[in-house]
Formats: structure tokens, C-alpha cells, sequence
């Protein structure tokens, strides 16, 4: 690659210098991501664990603050209790509002776990047709070159025909990788997701269930209804 940029054309400097980007661009994210997801797939089972055998919901914030490593369950606690009062987003009933605010919660947490794929899938799918670019002009360029020579031999012709190719084992040695990680990436992706909406919706269902209630006076009026209270 480093000759093709230093001893080629613009145009093949050119792609050689994109394919070197692109391949940079995704290992960066490739590591990246693989130490994300690898830390978030544990902190999510240990941080939910934490949480259901918790006393309360202040204690259960506290605990998971101590396992909840990227802020994935966290976030979604930290909603339930930063609602606003006074505005439109509180005029509904509680069950409105838990589901607002933890749909925005999980939305945003969803969106650092994807942060990324959409590179690699870029890389994996113009990589291929970027290094074929770059041998469809190195080859061009050759037999411009071998034609004003006026003499055509192997040796004139295997070698730059054999640099030009380079580039396209360049293109799939950067697009094979970004492939595999994404698919690989995808899936652990959705496993996090699936058990990230179903805390929320647990944790909702139990807000929901500990949301205000009448008290016992009442609750007794309202199973009575419009019985007459005896005389004295």
C-alpha cells in the first residue's frame, strides 16, 4: 500500500490513501466497540440482578452506580425519578409519563450501543468496490504505459498488472473484517437491547403498581359506595 501511494498516479494514491482510512476507521471502532459490548453484556445481567434484590428504589440507584460500568441500566433508573412537574410532560397519568420518559431513556442508550455499526457497514459494503476502482485504473494506467512503450512483453505486463490487483485484495482486506464485526456486533447488540427493554418494562409495571393509592379510609368508602352509614 505504501508504494502504491508513494509510485502511483494521483488517482490510485488516491484510493490507496481511502482504503488505508477506511481500514483505520473500523479497527478503531472494531476495538472499541468489542471492549464495549464485552463490558455491557456483564454489567447489564449483574446491574438488574442488583436491582431486583434491592430494598428500595433509592438503594437500588446507589448499588447499580457500583456495576453499571457504560450507564446502560442506570440511565433508565435515573428517568423514573427526574420527571418534571408542572409542564405537559406531567398531566398525564403516571403510567403515561413512566413510559414517555423510559422510552426516551432506552432510545438513548440504544443509541450508544449502535454507535458505529453504520461505518462498518459502509466499509463493508464500498471497500470491495473502491479497491476495484483502484485496479481498473492501475491496469488502464499499465497498458497506456506498455502501449507507448511499443513493445509488449510478460514482464512488462505482469508487473504492474499484478500492482494494480493489489488493490483489490486491499478492498476485501478492509471490507472483511468490518463485515464480520458488524454481524457479530449486531447480534450482541440485540441481545443487550432485548434485555434492556424488558427491564423497563418491568420497572415501569412496578411503578406503575407503587404509584399513589388510596388510603385505607377511603378504600373502605369506595367499597361501601352509597351505603347508608347506621344509625347511631
Amino acid at each position: 500500500m505504501l508504494s502504491l501511494i508513494t509510485q502511483g498516479d494521483t488517482v490510485t494514491a488516491l484510493v490507496a490513501v481511502i482504503l488505508l482510512a477506511m481500514s483505520v476507521a473500523s479497527w478503531v471502532v472494531i476495538l472499541w466497540k468489542a471492549r464495549l459490548l464485552k463490558r455491557a453484556a456483564g454489567d447489564v445481567a449483574r446491574s438488574t440482578a442488583v436491582f431486583w434484590q434491592s430494598v428500595s428504589l433509592e438503594s437500588a440507584q446507589t448499588k447499580v452506580e457500583a456495576f453499571d460500568r457504560e450507564k446502560l441500566v442506570l440511565p433508565l433508573i435515573t428517568s423514573t425519578t427526574a420527571r418534571a412537574q408542572g409542564t405537559l410532560a406531567a398531566a398525564g397519568d403516571i403510567s403515561w409519563q413512566l413510559t414517555r420518559v423510559l422510552r426516551d431513556a432506552l432510545h438513548a442508550v440504544l443509541y450508544k450501543l449502535q454507535y458505529g455499526q453504520i461505518l462498518l457497514a459502509t466499509v463493508g459494503s464500498t471497500a470491495p468496490f473502491v479497491g476495484l476502482l483502484g485496479t481498473v485504473w492501475g491496469i488502464y494506467h499499465a497498458l497506456v504505459g506498455i502501449s507507448a512503450a511499443g513493445q509488449i512483453t510478460i514482464d512488462k505486463v505482469s508487473g504492474p498488472v499484478g500492482e494494480a490487483l493489489i488493490m483489490t485484495a486491499a478492498g476485501l482486506a478492509v471490507a472483511i473484517p468490518a463485515v464480520l464485526a458488524y454481524n457479530i456486533f449486531g447480534r450482541n447488540i440485540s441481545r443487550i437491547e432485548a434485555d434492556l427493554e424488558g427491564f423497563a418494562y418491568d420497572l415501569r409495571e412496578l411503578l406503575v403498581a407503587a404509584g399513589p393509592n388510596p388510603k385505607p379510609a377511603e378504600r373502605e368508602r369506595e367499597q361501601l359506595g352509597a351505603r347508608p352509614e347506621a344509625p347511631l
